[in-house]
């Protein structure tokens, strides 16, 4: 799959909701219902990142909740995206770009969202052949300010911005041209998980999916 293709099913992933939740997960026997509560909630494309030793299991728990499209966050190596691709990870999620994971993705079939926040990380990413890309760390290296600086000589670039979103300064991003949607880790809570309270997550990602 080429990076052009990747980037076009990325971009349809980052359509589907204003917010894709940024999850760490540390026990899977959490995902199935994580997941379920959060389809519920209206946001259907989750991030669980490889930050954790449960998240393959997780990720194969929730790959499995119907109407949900789980990717693998972290994503730093070809080893990581092919441990992601078969435990069910439909995407990829990485903070940078390297040209060994770009074969990888390309040999495996797995889409890839790749980070860049310079103009020249962001023209080399474009000339890899990717137009969707994340933003991170957003809110570090200048935020919705930043992002809409690049949209005038990049203006074929579209972005998901994480790192720091928050439901207060979410709007600022999707209010930008350039912006698909934004990522956020605020959506599930270590508390949450381990109360089991997966109402409370179901709430928030209610109140994220109406941010559009």
């Amino acid at each position: 799959m080429t990076p052009a293709a990747q980037s076009q099913k990325t971009k349809a992933l980052c359509r589907l909701a204003p917010v894709i939740p940024v999850i760490v997960i540390k026990d899977a026997a959490h995902g199935a219902d994580l997941a379920r509560s959060l389809v519920a909630g209206g946001l259907p494309v989750l991030e669980v990142t490889l930050r954790s030793d449960a998240a393959l299991d997780a990720i194969r728990a929730m790959s499995r909740v119907e109407g949900g499209h789980v990717g693998a966050g972290t994503v730093l190596t070809p080893d990581d995206a092919k441990r992601a691709r078969d435990a069910g990870a439909t995407f990829a999620v990485s903070p940078g770009l390297t040209d060994r994971l770009i074969a990888a993705c390309e040999e495996i079939g797995l889409p890839l969202l790749p980070g860049a926040v310079t103009a020249s990380e962001v023209m080399r990413a474009s000339d890899a052949g990717f137009d969707m890309l994340k933003f991170f760390p957003a809110e570090a290296v200048g935020g919705a300010l930043a992002l809409k600086s690049l949209a005038g000589p990049l203006p074929r670039v579209s972005f998901c911005p994480t790192g720091g979103v928050t439901p207060q300064n979410a709007g600022s991003y999707l209010s930008l041209p350039n912006v698909v949607c934004v990522g956020g880790s605020w959506i599930v809570t270590d508390a949450d998980m381990a109360s089991g309270n997966w109402q409370a997550i179901e709430d928030r990602a209610r109140q994220a999916s109406a941010l559009a």
